[in-house]
C-alpha cells in the first residue's frame, strides 16, 4: 500500500481589506487572469497557481514581521520589465541575497510576496556549487 501524502499546493487564500483593490493589483500589475469575482471574494490564476482572494475586515491590520512569503515563477525575460513594474506599485520589503533574481515586494494588504526566477532544481544545483557544512542534500 502505498503512503498517503500532499501532491501540491492546490491554492492560497488571501485575506483583503479592499478587493477592487487587490484584484487590480493582482491582475493587472502581476498579470493573473480573473477568473471569477463576487462581493466577498475573487479567484485568480497563474499557470498552476489557483489565488483565492478573500474579504476580511481584519486582513486591513494583519502584519507579519517574520520571513513567511509567497514566490511566484516569472520568466527570466520578464524579469526586469515586471519588477520596475512592480517598483512603482509596491513596497519592496527585503532585498535579494539568494541565488536566482528576486524582488521582495508587498502587495495593497501587506502579504509578503517575491519575483522569482529559478527552480528547487537550480537552487539545488546552486548549493552544490557552493556547498555548506550545514547544508545536507538529497537526491
Amino acid at each position: 500500500m502505498t503512503r498517503a501524502r500532499v501532491t501540491g499546493i492546490n491554492h492560497v487564500t488571501l485575506a483583503v481589506a479592499d478587493l477592487d483593490r487587490s484584484v487590480s493589483f493582482y491582475r493587472d500589475v502581476l498579470g493573473l487572469e480573473l477568473r471569477a469575482i463576487w462581493s466577498e471574494g475573487a479567484y485568480l490564476e497563474a499557470g498552476a497557481l489557483w489565488l483565492c482572494l478573500s474579504v476580511d475586515p481584519k486582513a486591513e491590520h494583519a502584519r507579519r514581521d517574520d520571513y513567511t512569503h509567497l514566490a511566484l515563477d516569472v520568466p527570466v525575460d520578464d524579469f526586469q520589465r515586471l519588477s520596475a513594474e512592480v517598483k512603482a506599485r509596491a513596497e519592496v520589503w527585503k532585498e535579494n541575497r539568494s541565488e536566482g533574481a528576486s524582488l521582495y515586494f508587498l502587495d495593497p494588504d501587506g502579504h509578503k510576496l517575491e519575483l522569482h526566477v529559478g527552480s528547487l532544481a537550480s537552487r539545488l544545483q546552486h548549493y552544490r556549487t557552493h556547498p555548506s557544512p550545514d547544508r545536507r542534500l538529497f537526491d
